[in-house]
């Protein structure tokens, strides 16, 4: 009986392992953001963490002005990165993220975590960024 308790006990931790990996760990999506960057910070109560906010255009007026767009929220946990993205605000930029299926306070607030970037000076957005 107690070998049979073990295995149960043994079942449920690898169960449970799995599971918080899968929830926090598993990157579930990666791939490519271009827009424009308008804001990062430094922010948090109990775990402070970098956020931003990068506008994400689909429609263009004659005068360059997005017409239509959308926010793309996104934590970074690489400081190095954040510092970077301080110095573009403002301007057009290609962010590299993966996505997990949940995060965790220390980690950011979004389940989009953003590990690099690029300057984005080409009309298309993404063109050439590899």
């Amino acid at each position: 009986m107690k070998k049979f308790a073990v295995y149960i006990l043994l079942i449920v931790i690898l169960v449970l392992s799995l599971g918080v990996y899968w929830k926090y760990s598993f990157t579930y999506s990666e791939g490519y953001r271009a827009g424009l960057l308008q804001k990062v910070s430094y922010k948090g109560n109990l775990f402070k963490t970098y956020e931003g906010e990068l506008i994400l255009s689909s429609v263009q007026s004659s005068a360059n002005v997005a017409i239509a767009s959308e926010k793309f929220f996104f934590s970074v946990t690489d400081k190095q990165v954040a510092i970077q993205l301080e110095k573009v605000q403002g301007e057009n930029i290609v962010v590299h993220y993966t996505e997990k299926n949940g995060t965790l306070p220390w980690k950011g607030e979004s389940t989009y975590f953003v590990d690099s970037l690029k300057i984005n000076n080409s009309p298309t957005p993404g063109h050439g960024f590899h």
